[in-house]
């Protein structure tokens, strides 16, 4: 059952910030996420924390400034989704920038598994040249047993990672990674290619105060900074004030034409425009793209578009980017109708969470499903697919007030010869398992999650910025939205009222096309991904949003929850 409530706010900040010019309705979403003036909202590069507040990267940027001087050849591994293909970008372009060899190694999915293995660096141990240094991005905080390897073949290894850390951390000669527990740096949030960022940032002011680069003659790194923000939005982080910056910094590149050949490709191919792009653009168009190389093919694909400076080869590639998200797509479009179909058999009501597992599964999908479902029925959701070796391989989603790699951490210590490893956040987890296990894994989980949780959790409540009148919903508030820089842990407005629903007809047999009556004025609304009718008075939470079509600019309400559903 969906409630729909108001989000708390400060009414002084509210009123400060309407002083300051901003529309009611967006000062007090301002203020209900603890922006307390406009100062709160700097987008400038003197906002942000400087880099030698994070720890680490003077070591960091010691070691790369050692292996610039002794001509060594670095290996970047990275991860395959879009922060760590960006974070992969950003540190070959920074470091090449900066005077350093180096290459990179991205693992496929199915063949190498997760990050850096003791089978990667004999990987890339064997490659021509042999690096004398391996450096990680967004992945190696957990690479115990991969990072002795490296030492025994005399390969030294920098951690750059955001994952929260295991009990052992690796014997790496440096870690940079603001999740870790002795770290004090305010932004914890940063992504991937956020922290790989910051270590090019103090190896840059490092090679400054030796005197190889001066304030005229030194690499603009801030360049790079459209990388950034899309890893940044794609990997849905918090975007705090620090990382807002970030993204804005992105974002202006972009909408100025200053963008690389890769990212502009990728607009282009998506239909979207680059002079409008938006933090949502990177969420939902570009990122999703590159993702999809990493979950059917090989992330290769996506870091070779973003590499690429050649216009026409790099529309070439984000072609091939936008067929393998068709085909990821489609997949995934037959996997979510099997999901469903055993969805509909279980009485979702009663359980504490949810296991599914069919053959047609494919372990590069299987967390989308899990996603999608777990939208759906408002339970913690673990999704498993066949691996090649026999394994089934999970990947799971939660939901607020359910931290599921601790439900995991439970889960494996009840069931330590089906579950073969485990790791993950609050909100996403993955694992791999035993099949022969996956019956009890399923009734253990359930069991686990019921013991620990509050049965609260379970109420679907979506927390909203209070009621427009009618005449508030126009293209003025839409556009002083779009101004800012929303995204996790830094929702756009919701808003919520009771409208009188005059038409509802089914577009495209997936989403809800609506004739909304909010007093005397009506407005046109959509629904995503809903097919089922909703009643003729109901109470709406949406976002206003302007909708052009053939030229013809309107306010358009975009559903997202009906109280009661």
């Amino acid at each position: 059952m969906t409630r729909i409530l108001s989000r708390p706010f400060d009414m002084r900040a509210a009123l400060s910030l309407s002083q300051s010019g901003f529309l009611p309705p967006v000062a007090r979403a301002l203020a209900a996420r603890g922006i307390k003036s406009a100062d709160d909202l700097e987008q400038s590069w003197r906002g942000m924390i400087p880099p030698a507040s994070l720890e680490g990267t003077r070591e960091a940027a010691e070691r790369l400034a050692a292996a610039r001087e002794k001509g060594e050849h670095v290996t970047i591994v990275a991860d395959y989704d879009c922060d760590g293909a960006t974070a992969c970008v950003v540190a070959l372009r920074g470091l090449r920038m900066l005077g350093i060899r180096a290459d990179y190694f991205v693992p496929d999915r199915v063949l190498h598994g997760y990050g850096l293995t003791p089978l990667v660096v004999d990987i890339v141990a064997a490659r021509t040249p042999k690096p004398d240094l391996i450096l990680t991005v967004d992945n190696g905080v957990s690479s115990v047993a991969a990072v002795e390897r490296a030492n025994e073949l005399g390969i030294d290894v920098v951690v750059t990672d955001h994952h929260l850390p295991g009990a052992e951390l690796p014997r790496a000669a440096c870690i940079v990674n603001p999740n870790l527990s002795t770290s004090a740096f305010p932004s914890k949030a940063l992504a991937g290619v956020g922290v790989v960022y910051y270590v090019l940032l103090a190896l840059r002011a490092l090679l400054r105060e030796r005197g190889i680069f001066t304030q005229a003659t030194q690499p603009r790194l801030d360049n790079l900074v459209d990388f950034v923000a899309l890893g940044t939005v794609a990997d849905v982080v918090k975007l705090d004030k620090n990382n807002r910056i970030l993204v804005s910094q992105g974002l202006s590149r972009i909408r100025s034409g200053r963008t690389h050949p890769g990212i502009s490709a990728l607009f282009s191919i998506a239909g979207k425009d680059m002079i409008k792009a938006s933090a949502r653009d990177f969420g939902f168009a570009i990122g999703p793209r590159i993702n999809a190389a990493g979950r059917i093919g090989t992330m290769e694909n996506g870091i070779e578009c973003l590499l690429c400076d050649d216009p026409l080869e790099a529309l070439r590639l984000a072609q091939s980017l936008n067929d393998i998200n068709a085909e990821r797509r489609e997949l995934e479009g037959e996997m979510q109708q099997a999901a469903e179909a055993e969805i509909a058999r279980l009485s979702t009501e009663s359980l504490a969470a949810v296991t599914l597992f069919n053959e047609c599964f494919n372990e590069g999908v299987v967390g989308l499903v899990a996603a999608r479902i777990k939208e759906h029925i408002h339970r913690p959701v673990i999704a498993f697919a066949r691996t090649e070796s026999g394994e089934l391989k999970g990947s799971g989603r939660s939901i607020p007030g359910i931290h599921l790699r601790d439900m995991l951490d439970l889960v494996a210590k009840q069931l330590p010869d089906i579950v073969l490893r485990f790791g993950g956040h609050a909100m996403a987890a993955g694992l791999s398992i035993r099949p022969e296990g996956l019956e009890r894994f399923a009734e253990t989980f359930e069991a686990v999650v019921r013991a620990n949780c509050d049965p609260a959790a379970f109420e679907h409540v979506v927390l909203t910025d209070g009621s427009l009148a009618p005449d508030e919903i126009t293209e003025r508030l839409c556009t002083e939205i779009d101004a800012q820089i929303w995204g996790q842990g830094f929702e756009a407005p919701l808003f919520a009222n009771e409208f009188s629903v005059l038409n509802q007809t089914l577009l495209k047999d997936a989403h809800l096309k609506l004739s909304l009556m909010l007093g005397r004025q009506r407005f046109d609304a959509i629904y995503f991904r809903r097919r089922e009718p909703i009643p003729q008075t109901a109470k709406l939470a949406y976002r206003p949003a302007i909708n052009e079509f053939r030229g013809r600019r309107s306010v358009q309400l975009v559903v997202e929850a009906v109280e009661g559903s």
